[in-house]
């Protein structure tokens, strides 16, 4: 690579230029970082670098289909360069490059769906918190951290003329077409008063030791010559190239020659985050057939975790350390979608197309055996005494999306299910909550089941009135509150030879847990209220498909029941609110004679007010479970008039 090459090209055509404002995110996102990381501001060297890194290896994948993309120049690498007195550093490549369309798509908008709902959620002390902008990923923008204006030159391979982009990071930004020999990408900062510490080739090189080491690409450098040498010599030596970092990829290097720094700061340049790594593996597996994989798993979810529109990125295919692919999908599966890192494979073809991935049973094996890796480094986690706040991060991290994996991964479904972390009765405080293997240990004398509870919010959970009798005999529930619970526990009916049982669904049977003379007692009570029970089916008609006497309360006076195997109102909540269609199924109401309400009911004769009294009383039951009435203002009306009354006895 010759100095002429090396040099940031481009002539401006200018009569072109055009100015475009950037998407509302962009300038949320650019203010929000340059306040909150100016004191982690090496972080653009970082940045750029890897990006640059991502362009040299996109050449390298598309130039095996087409070599033309090459130009004749298939030495690919990353260059930087200094100047002192222009206040200027620049990064360049001979990469892939972009077109204009690509510079306006890559450059003045943030692809991402909900990407503004996560930066509006950012507010106050928030705001300064640097450690939020690791679920965002900072990438070419953090320039702006340190530099009051950014051009960016770039010619895609094949193209004819280059595109310049320049901006000073407010509200716009310019395009104009130019002239670029050489194809690639170059990223030059005018660097911000006080910034001029970037200019000096020691603190430059500093940072691609610390930050980019282990790029798979050379980083070059101009040689640093001591004027003071030159000046007697007839023949002063000039500053030639020179590779500045290892250059090699790390996950082929022995383990033994890496420390968990090294780990760290190739997470952070490969994955675009700005905090450490949670834990990661490396592997090297050899045999029948041979793959590394180095696999990380974050310390905080990313914003766009649960977004159903979200294409997973963040573990990197490679053929023989050519990069082919980074669907995570395709490496992962969904329930895995957090995991970043790299699987780099010597049995695969070097051509591999995606569309040949998509029925590759190779593929499937190094996506099984590094599922099992995953699975293992967080049973490590969960054993680890010594740091106990690991696992604990994990769970309140990812735990949620853990669970998807009960219903996507059979094969898995035990392991994955003794990973799990519940909220209780017993422990609704703890933190990240009790396993099953606990729940198990701690079961009461005589329980068969392992008993669970759905719904909104842990408030609406723990004061559920189902919960009335298990409280009194010290059975613990499960308090289930995440939006994919009712999917989980409709595919997860048994744990360890336990049965899952909803104490919000079916007719309630506590088994050996309830006596026989508690069964006697309930018998009698059955058949002293059967002619209050038939007066109130009467009254509710069609609102109800049975009414029963109660096994399950103690202190209030009614509950809505669903069938065992039918659908609970919470899911039914839930799939109205998604938009779908539901059939209208009548729940079953349980009424509890005991209470002072359903007696002051059942000694009730006028037809009419009956009628009103059983009707109020259900719609306590639906509210109770945290659904909606159809007519509020009736309910509003019947309430009123049985004060009315009240007071007019108490009179």
């Amino acid at each position: 690579m010759s100095e002429e090459q090396a040099q940031p090209q481009g002539t401006s055509a200018g009569a072109n230029a055009e100015k475009h404002g950037f998407q509302a995110e962009v300038k949320q996102l650019l203010q929000l970082m340059i306040h909150s990381m100016y004191s982690n501001k090496e972080v653009f060297a970082r940045e750029l670098i890897s990006n640059a890194s991502d362009a040299l290896d996109t050449l390298r994948f598309e130039g095996l289909k087409n070599d033309a993309l090459f130009e004749g120049d298939s030495e690919l690498q990353i260059w930087i360069e200094q100047d002192k007195d222009a206040r200027t550093v620049s990064i360049c490549d001979n990469g892939i490059g972009m077109t204009r369309d690509q510079v306006m798509d890559r450059l003045g908008t943030i692809a991402k769906s909900g990407t503004r709902a996560f930066l509006d959620s950012l507010s106050g002390d928030e705001k300064k918190d640097a450690k939020l902008i690791g679920q965002f990923g900072v990438g070419f923008y953090s320039a702006f951290i340190v530099a009051d204006e950014v051009v960016v030159d770039t010619r895609r391979g094949g193209e004819a003329t280059g595109v310049r982009w320049i901006s000073d990071g407010g509200g716009e930004y310019t395009l104009e077409e130019i002239d670029k020999p050489q194809r690639g990408t170059t990223v030059t900062l005018h660097l911000r008063e006080g910034e001029e510490e970037f200019t000096e080739s020691q603190r430059l090189r500093h940072l691609v030791k610390t930050y980019s080491d282990h790029i798979g690409f050379p980083i070059k450098m101009l040689e640093e010559i001591d004027e003071a040498d030159n000046e007697d010599d007839e023949a002063p030596k000039e500053a030639g190239w020179e590779q500045v970092n290892r250059g090699a990829p790390l996950w082929a290097e022995p383990k033994a020659t890496l420390n968990d720094e090294d780990y760290a700061e190739f997470y952070k340049h490969s994955c675009h985050d700005y905090e450490d790594p949670l834990t990661w593996t490396h592997n090297k597996v050899e045999g029948s057939q041979e793959y590394t994989n180095l696999l990380y798993i974050p310390k905080r979810a990313p914003f766009d975790l649960f977004d159903p529109n979200g294409k997973a990125h963040g573990v990197k295919l490679y053929v023989q350390r050519v990069f082919i692919m980074d669907d995570a999908d395709k490496l992962m599966p969904r329930y895995l979608r957090f995991v970043k890192g790299v699987i780099d494979s010597n049995d695969l073809p070097l051509n591999v197309s995606r569309e040949i991935l998509q029925n590759n049973r190779l593929l499937d094996k190094i996506r099984a055996g590094s599922v099992k890796k995953v699975l293992g480094l967080i049973e490590s986690m969960a054993k680890d005494e010594e740091e106990p706040e690991k696992f604990k991060t994990f769970a309140n991290e990812f735990g949620t999306v853990l669970k998807e994996g009960v219903v996507e991964d059979y094969e898995n479904q035990a392991r994955i299910a003794k990973l799990l972390r519940f909220k209780t009765t017993t422990d609704e405080t703890a933190d990240p909550g009790v396993s099953l293997d606990t729940y198990i240990e701690r079961m009461a004398e005589g329980q068969e089941k392992i008993y669970y509870i759905t719904a909104d919010t842990m408030a609406e959970a723990k004061h559920s009135p189902h919960l009335e009798i298990f409280k009194k005999k010290g059975i613990e529930v499960l308090l289930l509150t995440d939006r994919v619970d009712e999917w989980v526990m409709a595919h997860m009916t048994e744990y360890e030879g336990k049965e899952f049982a909803s104490v919000a669904k079916g007719a309630l049977d506590l088994g050996d847990a309830e006596s026989e003379e508690e069964k006697e007692q309930q018998k009698k009570l059955e058949e002293e209220s059967s002619d209050l029970v038939g007066r109130i089916k009467e009254a509710l008609g069609e609102r109800v498909n049975e009414v029963r006497v109660t096994h399950r309360l103690t202190d209030s006076p009614a509950c809505l029941v669903a069938d065992e195997h039918g659908m609970s109102a919470h899911l039914e909540r839930i799939l109205k609110e998604a938009g779908q269609e539901m059939p209208n199924t009548a729940p079953h109401l349980e009424i509890n004679p005991t209470h002072p309400l359903v007696d002051r009911l059942a000694n009730e004769q006028g037809e009419t007010e009956f009628a009103d009294f059983s009707q109020m009383l259900f719609e306590q039951a639906v509210l109770a479970e945290g659904g909606e009435l159809e007519d509020p203002a009736t309910f509003v009306r019947r309430m009123n008039q049985m004060l009315l009354a009240v007071s007019r006895g108490a009179a």
